[in-house]
């Protein structure tokens, strides 16, 4: 059946004079089409097909007892009723029980606003991106938004521990001023190591030690209810879409210049769509209430690492060694680090400092590093040995000693 513009055509040549033969050729259509659309009193309207016999018709009652037992997968209910004898396909199964589903309401959420020092939220994202060697790698993105103006923080991570999860949060305090009274987190590792039968919180105990310390609160949300900390996780996706797809970098230092460049000149002066404010004019309100970071003294147990001490007399911290004068081998240190240089402490001594590696594998040697060390040698250990067993001798006798002797058997 011709479409609605060619039968147009039809009727508009025919009324210029054209014979069917022309309308055929200028249409490329059969002569025997353009006669019968000539002929017809009217446009022709398509025949409706005869109804297909309903396939799912035998199993419709195991199918709406399925689904009144809370069974919606259609790839479940397929491989049910073809046990049964159904032949037909999966895309028949899936539009029959469409509109049998039921509706998936999304539960309403309470709006909570806070007052300015309040409250911060605080998430994790990965990021991927193609490496310098044409690799896919990934690094996480610390994100703390502060929930009344909406001013963010921003640092990426190589890798994800207690340590930097704590170092970003002291960084990201002196980036914003100071602290607020709660922070809100979702039940990561970093913050929650679980949950007794009761509900009753098992707490990161480094981690609890640092709020504790800082004198903050340490809120959760409730399992599976992530849009609790919903101003984090518009800022995650924040990152993600606006920052991510342009940045170009060397390494995560000069990615995360970027990332601080990119918060100060694009996220903290947008008109935020929430307050129709900048969140850097509210942050300046907001700062006038954040409470001010405790002493340089309690913070250090949280501005450094422990690390063990190989048997060389080196610390492994960041993809490269730095030595350690005197035997400290097998011992545990510290180390503190900025984006210049490296200290190694063992509590309140100082063991060595030294300049920050420039590429991974680097090792950097301190002074005397071996000075204290002395040649020995240790008793070969006992090597554990096999015993082969000796051979079973088997006696051998003649076969004369089985001849019969006269006796019976």
């Amino acid at each position: 059946m011709l479409r609605g513009g060619s039968v147009k055509s039809i009727y508009e040549l025919h009324g210029e004079g054209k014979s069917i033969r022309q309308i055929a050729r200028l249409l490329q259509v059969s002569r025997n089409s353009v006669r019968k659309y000539l002929r017809a009193p009217g446009i022709p309207v398509a025949k409706s097909r005869p109804g297909r016999a309903r396939v799912l018709e035998p199993y419709e009652g195991h199918l709406r007892q399925r689904l009144s037992e809370g069974v919606e997968n259609a790839v479940v209910l397929l491989r049910e009723i073809r046990a049964l004898g159904y032949q037909g396909g999966y895309s028949t199964v899936k539009a029959y029980l469409q509109p049998l589903r039921r509706a998936r309401e999304e539960p309403l959420t309470t709006r909570y606003e806070t007052e300015p020092g309040e409250q911060a939220q605080v998430d994790l994202g990965c990021f991927r991106y193609h490496s310098a060697d044409g690799k896919m790698r990934r690094v996480w993105a610390f994100v703390m938004v502060l929930s009344w103006s909406r001013a963010i923080y921003v640092e990426f991570l190589p890798q994800v521990d207690t340590a930097t999860f704590i170092h970003c949060h002291l960084n990201a305090m002196e980036h914003f001023g100071g602290m607020v009274e709660r922070y809100l987190y979702d039940n990561t590792k970093l913050v929650v190591l679980g949950r007794e039968a009761d509900g009753e919180v098992q707490f990161n105990a480094r981690f609890l030690d640092f709020g504790l310390r800082l004198g903050f609160t340490i809120t959760l949300c409730k399992p599976y209810r992530a849009q609790t900390k919903g101003r984090v996780e518009s800022g995650v996706k924040y990152v993600r879409h606006n920052f991510w797809p342009s940045a170009r970098f060397t390494d995560v230092a000069d990615l995360n210049q970027q990332a601080r460049t990119w918060c100060a000149a694009v996220a903290d002066v947008r008109v935020h769509g929430t307050t129709f404010e900048q969140p850097a004019v509210r942050l300046e309100q907001e700062r006038l209430v954040l409470r001010a970071l405790p002493g340089r003294e309690r913070l250090l147990p949280f501005l450094r690492e422990e690390r063990i001490v190989g048997r060389d007399n080196y610390v492994r911290w960041e993809r490269a060694c730095y030595g350690v004068p005197g035997n400290w081998a097998h011992k545990s240190v510290q180390v503190q680090a900025n984006e210049e240089i490296v200290e190694i402490w063992d509590g309140s001594q100082r063991l060595a400092v030294h300049p920050r590696a420039s590429r991974p594998g680097q090792h950097l040697k301190a002074l005397g590093q071996w000075a204290l060390v002395t040649a020995h040698s240790n008793p070969p250990s006992r090597e554990a040995l096999a015993y082969e067993l000796p051979t079973v001798e088997v006696e051998r006798r003649p076969l004369s000693f089985y001849e019969p002797t006269g006796r019976g058997w």
